[in-house]
């Protein structure tokens, strides 16, 4: 998978070009996804064409529509990277931190930053519940047990920062039905999709206790 090619898959997306650095920077996190997923599973997908498409081109498009206020974002069970290291590439000004708790998938993001040389992008090598900072985003894509993942996401979020869920249609209705504290944007089609949905929820900007802004 070349630069070009990237670039070409990009644009299909309706989205404005990359920065040509940002290009063999996701050329880069490709080969290397890649080299590891036999070991490790980071993706069931398997096929380069697919990965760019689904993969990076979601979370390109995720990164372009990001708020622009936030200058800080976790990304709760970071996995193989997505969406944190794309946003970490086409927005640099965000301090990304990837949060993962199983160590040999965070020896790979960890290889993967000091490889793509991101300077504002770090680890966190364990459960989120026990971290204790707050972000002016959180995003939760492809998490294992989403419903519960989304209940504890809220706490990490600073007041009047932003949850960032990537759900299908169907996923939607019920993961949304869990919030009584968060403002919800409209919906978001990711590209090349009929059912995924990229939703932008913004919590009470009042400072209110750890825990609230999700389901009773």
């Amino acid at each position: 998978m070349t630069s070009a090619e990237i670039e070409a898959a990009v644009a299909s997306a309706g989205l404005d070009p990359l920065a040509p650095e940002v290009s063999g920077q996701l050329q880069g996190y490709l080969e290397l996804l890649q080299k590891w997923n036999a070991r490790l599973n980071l993706t069931a997908i398997r096929d380069p064409e697919e990965i760019l498409h689904r993969h990076f081109v979601e979370c390109i498009f995720a990164a372009r529509h990001l708020p622009a206020e936030i200058r800080t974002l976790l990304d709760f069970g970071s996995g193989g990277g997505f969406p944190g290291i794309p946003i970490a590439l086409c927005r640099p000004e965000i301090q990304v931190t990837l949060g993962e708790s199983q160590a040999k998938k965070s020896a790979f993001l960890r290889e993967t930053i000091r490889s793509l040389g991101i300077p504002k992008a770090e680890v966190y090598n364990g459960r989120v519940e026990a971290l204790d900072r707050v972000f002016d985003a959180v995003t939760l894509r492809a998490v294992d047990k989403m419903q519960e993942a989304c209940r504890i996401a809220p706490r990490n979020v600073a007041p009047g920062g932003y949850l960032i869920l990537f759900l299908t249609e169907e996923a939607s209705q019920t993961v949304l039905s869990e919030f009584d504290q968060i403002e919800w944007a409209d919906p978001i089609l990711l590209p090349a999709s009929s059912q995924r949905l990229l939703l932008i929820g913004r919590t009470p900007v009042v400072n209110v206790p750890r825990g609230t802004g999700s389901a009773k």
